[in-house]
């Protein structure tokens, strides 16, 4: 029979109006409701009031305007079933054979600051998702669009044809479900987050497509990158992308690693990132010392890491950035002058990233990690504390230049896998131990790493000591001060062993496990 009739009614008008025009021109009857009928009307495109289908008036400032047998039986009669047919015939009613439907702006309402819980539940669309899922399980006999980037396709084929192809329709239909579905998982979202609800009975999330990635974490591995609807700024979904290639998949998992690590500083710092892990984490009076810092905390493994500062990055510190190769800087921001100096490395990533959340913003997130046939979630991890949070347990206390370094090494080695073993002096790294199967072995190689910088420097453990020998390591080594979790059975043992090498140990009471 080909598209007759239509049912157009959209919030979002871009397009609208060619749209009709050319179905109108092709002999397909338009319907209309609201603005988009008198939209329609003052550009001179024909069409119809939802009224002179339904015979009945819109009521209820417009909430209730489509949800009618006349419309929906007109989307959903299944139009080669003798039964149906004699129905719609009885009844007199018609088929609609095109709907045209996109939504309130319910992520935009809710998006603004200060939104008002009324405002947000009068943006929550009822007819339009009902119309959409009614053409779209019978896609079989009706063609249904939500996305103006489809009308010229619609289009095309109606010009060729009087029709779109089924395989057109199965196209829009699956678009259509999962239109509908993220919009649902949005509402749901945010009525969790107004009870206070995080983490409810089901959990549906929706994420919106970024790019495709060449591949994943290896070539034969497909990939794509996705971001919230309403993702915060100052993080790797948000960045805008200034110089260089593509991103790959592992691009972007470092650079999330090298931000979470940056955004635990107040004071100016770098980070620098190699397989998910901080190779150099520095601090100073200005952005270049904190990266001559994180630099110098390990020369070899910055080579083809990514960079991450928490300041403006200026020319006299792009200048030290150019001298090696890396895959990624990430900044709030590049003056001009850093820019053309680092614009001259071709394929070098810059990404501006803004202003950084603050840890109350940050708090508000919850990670997901996947597993085989179901999901992890829970909330990030931005636990700080300060030195009045921390118990000495050892006879002497720490100075009060150690207790500076044990602080911000207690900051970094949070983001270090587990088993995590880091070393800190002068406010940067100088040995990280990551992901080892047992806490010796991550501070044997955070030691070696460290060679003679570890003689005057503090160690970090992300969890406690199961027994004495990490502590006798660590002074053979001349570590002068620990600070651990503490909550082992054995913690006499370590507290004796550090007493005995006259190292001062403060104990958290928080553990920092990263799987």
């Amino acid at each position: 029979m080909g598209i007759r009739r239509a049912l157009v009614s959209v919030s979002d008008k871009t397009g609208i109006v060619e749209l009709c025009r050319e179905l109108a021109q092709q002999g397909v009857q338009v319907i209309s409701t609201g603005g988009t009928k008198t939209l329609l009307e003052k550009e001179n495109v024909p069409v119809i009031g939802i009224s002179e289908v339904t015979g009945f008036p819109e009521i209820l400032d417009g909430r209730v305007k489509t949800l009618h047998p006349a419309v929906h039986s007109g989307l959903l009669a299944i139009r080669d079933e003798a039964e149906h047919t004699k129905q719609m015939q009885e009844l007199n009613l018609d088929y609609i054979d095109l709907v045209v439907v996109n939504l309130y702006p319910f992520k935009e309402t809710v998006s603004k600051p200060n939104v008002s819980y009324e405002d947000a539940i009068e943006n929550i669309d009822i007819g339009g998702p009902t119309m959409l899922r009614s053409a779209a399980k019978n896609h079989a006999f009706v063609t249904v669009v939500v996305d103006a980037g489809d009308y010229a396709q619609v289009l095309e084929e109606v010009r060729s044809g009087g029709d779109t192809t089924l395989e057109t329709r199965k196209r829009l239909a699956a678009k259509v479900f999962r239109h509908t579905s993220a919009y649902d998982a949005l509402i749901s979202d945010y009525f969790a987050k107004q009870l206070d609800n995080p983490l409810p009975e089901s959990l549906t999330v929706t994420y919106e497509k970024v790019q495709e990635l060449r591949y994943g974490e290896n070539p034969h591995q497909k990939a794509a990158f996705y971001r919230k609807p309403l993702a915060t700024t100052g993080n790797i979904t948000s960045a805008e992308q200034l110089h260089g290639k593509e991103l790959s998949y592992n691009n972007i998992s470092d650079a999330n690693a090298a931000l979470a690590i940056v955004k635990e500083f107040d004071e100016p710092a770098v980070v620098a990132v190699k397989h998910m892990n901080p190779c150099g984490v520095g601090i100073g009076a200005d952005i270049d010392e904190a990266y001559r810092k994180a630099y110098e905390a390990d020369p070899t493994s910055i080579f083809g890491g990514i960079v991450a500062a928490n300041r403006t990055i200026g020319a006299e510190t792009a200048n030290r950035l150019s001298e090696i190769f890396l895959e990624i800087i990430i900044a709030p921001e590049f003056t001009p002058e850093a820019l053309d100096i680092l614009q001259r490395k071709k394929n070098i990533r810059l990404m501006r990233i803004g202003t950084l959340p603050s840890a109350a913003e940050r708090s508000s997130e919850w990670l997901v990690t996947s597993v085989e046939g179901g999901m992890l979630v829970q909330q990030s991890d931005v636990h700080s504390l300060s030195e009045s949070d921390l118990t000495v347990v050892t006879e002497r206390a720490p100075t009060a230049e150690e207790m500076k370094q044990l602080l911000f090494a207690w900051k970094v080695v949070k983001h270090v896998k587990s088993n995590a073993i880091l070393l800190a002096s002068d406010s940067m790294t100088v040995g990280v131990g990551a992901g080892q199967m047992n806490r010796v072995g991550a501070a044997r190689i955070a030691i070696e790493q460290a060679g003679e910088k570890a003689r005057g420097s503090v160690l970090a453990s992300d969890a406690f000591f199961p027994m004495g020998d990490t502590v006798e390591l660590a002074a053979k080594a001349g570590i002068t001060a620990i600070i651990q979790p503490g909550g082992s059975v054995k913690d006499a043992e370590s507290i004796a062993a550090a007493n005995a090498n006259n190292i001062a140990m403060v104990v958290t009471g928080v553990r920092h496990f990263k799987h």
